[in-house]
């Protein structure tokens, strides 16, 4: 499997869906998507870009787990909802974009993303961000710059927990 096209009269993807489809490259999701469940598309090892539609609201746990070819991804503003470890492990992203619209974000959503380098945290209603150890972005070891607006009142301990790189 290769490329996968959900076309706009799907409005579900079921749990682990397209989990372990290693040379999955392409992911076209139609509109009427409005989750993207636990697990779905992880391990997709050869999946290489995203674009979640504006329907979609929640990001589940370990939703793009380890998709290690991964290098950028779109979160729309319609998302409330990362859930935990859903972008962990996407050791080919390199800047991401929380956006305005997301309430919360669980445990390690994007641990050890070892690409990455940039964050914009848009997130300014973001009440929750993981547990009290939350590790968010723990082990981002190229992370250079975090860009964090001014609305957000909580920071847990250890989000950025062995960031090595971070500059500013």
């Amino acid at each position: 499997l290769t490329s996968v096209n959900i076309p706009n009269s799907v409005t579900s993807i079921g749990y682990e869906a397209f989990s372990y489809c290693s040379s999955l490259t392409s992911i076209t999701i139609g509109d009427k998507v409005k989750n993207i469940p636990d697990s779905a598309f992880s391990y997709c090892s050869g999946l290489t870009s995203v674009n979640i539609p504006n329907s979609v609201t929640s990001i589940g746990y370990e939703a793009f787990y380890n998709c290690s070819g991964l290098t950028s991804v779109n979160i729309p503003n319609s998302v409330t909802r990362i859930g935990d470890y859903a972008f962990s492990y996407c050791s080919s992203l390199t800047s991401v974009t929380i956006p305005n619209s997301v309430t919360s974000i669980g445990d390690g959503a994007f641990d050890n993303c070892s690409g990455l380098t940039s964050v914009v945290f848009n997130a300014e209603n973001c009440t929750t961000m993981g547990s009290s150890t939350a590790f968010v972005f723990s082990g981002c070891t190229n992370l250079t710059s975090i860009t964090i607006g001014d609305k957000v009142k909580n920071i847990p301990d250890y989000v950025f927990y062995n960031c090595t790189g971070l500059t500013s």
